[in-house]
């Protein structure tokens, strides 16, 4: 077995309950603005967030609420939103974040997988919210979190109560929250987070992600989802910066809120950065108080990287990880940056790079995929014990599905999905790869490749492109392109123009959708 351990020192970790770990600072900086609300230009102190978060938990036992019980998250950022999830952690349960944009099927069917006894939800969402109660069977009344006179439900500020202490909880054992996987690659699965998950990925990544007091974070990343939930929202509040969220992202509306600010850290994913690197009103905008963009959730092609950059003045460097590692497995220390690489195995953790084909460990250079060991790892799939014996082996390593290599300096970079890789006459074509290379081109603004079955080849490379306005670019413009730049094997084999690319709500490309375009 060829193990390749962080080269960063182990950090001291801790076994306690999340809110208590994010929120220690709260006292001390009792009249700091914690969380500002971008659009609105309201804001919670961090001493009025720790009250809030503890009267609402108070309300929520009054009210009978369990250790165990579920509650079902369904907003957009605001600071409404660390409240009702550190509540609901304080009084000893568990927060299902949902996505505010699903339908009522897709809100229901995450109700009844995750149980949730509970539901809290921004009041722009509450009439899809109530017809997915209603569906899933979810008695009670929906909470909102923002309107003291809601159309649908009850205000959240008449649960508000005396203030309680934590309730006993296991740290290593009891779920604090229940994210669901993106569904990129099939159903979306519940993931079982543990307090110690989150407290733990927090302390083992204060050397890399290195976040500071000091800072003013742009919170558009959704707290739904993993990375904004924990690199933005977790982490940034437990080291005492101050958020100021987004509901939604929009560029102007970003650019504005950075120069009002003076925001010094962004984390973005891979269509920011592209915005960044060549969308024109990031001229009209002062962006010079910004120290760092820290890019994740899917590849980022090292040209874009370094275009962004050099054009914003400031270091753009990748991270990576999945909900399933709560979520950080590498990022980049400030001043470590190197091209392509999504920075060091974080501390007190171990990687493996397996041949898929052999099952073989791989030593620095070589491609294979990517298995990793730490505190961080999930407890498991939700109702899925099949799924979690898929993906976490009898050793503790979470087979990642995601091909990488190491080098020398142990950092590491991650070609493309196991799953996603196109064989083209035998040999293997990153999608990642191409579509770095095509959104380079200075009339493409975005792009994404598949694989589509060939009788000659097995399967050829399509690339669904997003042009410039009245460009004139055509199929062979673009074939002409990637044919000068990459190997005959990785020749294009048909080019089709879309208005957009689907995304997930966290910047991954949706490639089932374009499968599906082409049928398969």
């Amino acid at each position: 077995m060829i193990v390749h351990s962080s080269p960063l020192p182990d950090e001291p970790l801790s076994s306690r309950p999340v809110s208590g770990f994010v929120l220690e600072r709260a006292g001390e900086l009792a009249d700091k603005e914690a969380v500002i609300d971008g659009p609105g230009e309201w804001s919670l102190t961090f001493g009025q967030l720790e009250q809030a978060v503890y009267s609402l938990a108070g309300g929520l036992a009054a009210d009978g609420f369990q250790r165990g019980d579920v509650v079902a998250l369904i907003a957009p950022n605001s600071p409404w939103y660390p409240v009702v999830f550190h509540a609901v952690a304080v009084a000893g349960g568990a927060v299902t974040t949902v996505n505010p944009t699903y339908g009522a099927e897709e809100i229901a069917f995450q109700l009844t997988d995750s149980q949730a006894r509970r539901v809290f939800a921004a009041g722009g969402f509450a009439a899809q919210t109530r017809e997915a109660m209603d569906q899933a069977g979810v008695a009670g009344d929906l909470v909102v979190i923002d309107s003291d006179s809601p159309t649908e439900g009850v205000p959240m500020q008449s649960l508000m109560g005396d203030p309680i202490a934590q309730v006993d909880v296991d740290p290593h054992d009891d779920v604090v929250v229940l994210p669901y996987s993106s569904g990129t690659t099939g159903l979306p699965k519940g993931v079982m987070l543990t307090h110690a998950n989150l407290v733990n990925n927090i302390e083992q990544c204060a050397s890399s992600v290195a976040s500071q007091a000091s800072d003013v974070v742009l919170a558009v990343l959704p707290f739904f989802h993993i990375y904004g939930m924990q690199v933005v929202m977790n982490d940034q509040l437990h080291h005492g910066a101050t958020l100021v969220t987004m509901p939604r992202f929009d560029l102007a509306q970003a650019l504005s809120l950075i120069e009002r600010h003076q925001v010094t850290r962004f984390f973005a994913v891979p269509p920011i950065v592209l915005a960044l690197a060549k969308h024109p009103a990031v001229a009209d905008f002062d962006l010079s108080s910004l120290r760092q963009v820290l890019s994740g959730a899917a590849p980022l092609g090292a040209e874009v990287a370094e275009e962004a950059s050099a054009r914003i003045g400031c270091e753009v460097v990748q991270g990576y990880g999945m909900t399933e590692l709560s979520p950080i497995s590498h990022a980049t220390p400030p001043g470590n940056y190197k091209p392509g690489s999504v920075g060091l195995t974080a501390a007190n953790s171990e990687i493996r790079i397996v041949d898929p084909n052999s099952g073989q460990d791989l030593p620095a250079g070589p491609e294979g995929e990517l298995w990793i060991r730490g505190p961080q790892v999930m407890k498991g799939y939700l109702n899925n014990p099949e799924a979690t014996a898929e993906t976490i082996d009898p050793d503790g390593w979470l087979h990642t599905g995601d091909i990488a290599r190491v080098d020398d300096d142990g950092h590491v970079y991650v070609v493309d999905r196991l799953k996603e890789l196109i064989k083209v006459k035998g040999f293997q074509v990153a999608p990642a790869e191409l579509e770095a290379l095509l959104v380079d081109h200075p009339q493409i603004t975005d792009a994404a490749v598949v694989g589509r079955t060939d009788d000659e080849s097995g399967e050829v490379p399509l690339a669904f492109v997003v042009a410039v306005a009245d460009s004139g670019l055509d199929e062979e413009a673009v074939k002409a392109f990637v044919a000068s730049h990459v190997a005959t094997y990785k020749h294009l084999g048909e080019v089709r123009f879309a208005e957009a690319i689907p995304k997930s709500a966290s910047g991954k490309i949706l490639r089932r959708e374009l499968r599906e375009l082409i049928g398969g």
